[in-house]
């Protein structure tokens, strides 16, 4: 399968609960795994992310590790947008996972939710980028009308979109070298 035919497989979906927290999906179908099915591969997933955090953004936002977890700042050592919790590291037979809990952040309205990435199956693999339990502070609050959220729609769910479909694209292209 080509990486053109494996991007054709990408899927995203997204809901809002009535608190305003998002949760957010994207899936695609590589025609191999991407990284081993170990822990080390697990944070592979992880590390590949936050890089292509800031490939996609030009180096306007860059991630930052320390032993707290992962930041978001801007140009690396401007506010925090994002604050992310240590890697919980999950491993079964054929799935692998990294999962960052959200400590909050001049996007987030409270510590709340994590970011999952993760590879399943071992012939044909699935990559997973989930959000879940996000509660945007650019997003729609309980009581204001829908448009309230716009910013949230038109800026931060666009970027986390294409970034996420050009991680998966890397991943499969990196691992088929």
């Amino acid at each position: 399968m080509a990486l053109r035919n494996a991007l054709d497989t990408w899927s995203s979906t997204q809901r809002r609960d009535a608190e305003g927290a998002i949760r957010s999906e994207q899936r695609v179908l590589a025609p191999h795994p991407v990284v081993e099915f170990t822990e080390q591969g697990a944070r592979a997933l992880g590390s590949r992310y936050w890089r292509e955090v800031g490939l996609a953004s030009r180096g306007m936002v860059r991630a930052r590790a320390s032993a707290r977890g992962v930041e978001l700042r801007l140009l690396g050592f401007g506010p925090t947008l994002l604050a992310f919790g240590r890697p919980e590291i999950a491993l079964r037979d054929e799935h692998v996972s990294c999962r960052y809990p959200i400590l909050g952040g001049l996007l987030a309205r409270r510590a709340a939710g994590a970011l999952t990435l993760a590879q399943r199956g071992s012939r044909q693999s699935e990559l997973y980028a989930g959000v879940d339990g996000f509660y945007p502070r650019l997003g729609v609050r309980p009581g204001l009308p829908r448009w309230s959220g716009a910013p949230y729609e038109q800026i931060q769910r666009r970027a986390h979109v294409a970034i996420g479909r050009r991680y998966f694209g890397r991943l499969i292209a990196e691992a088929s070298r």
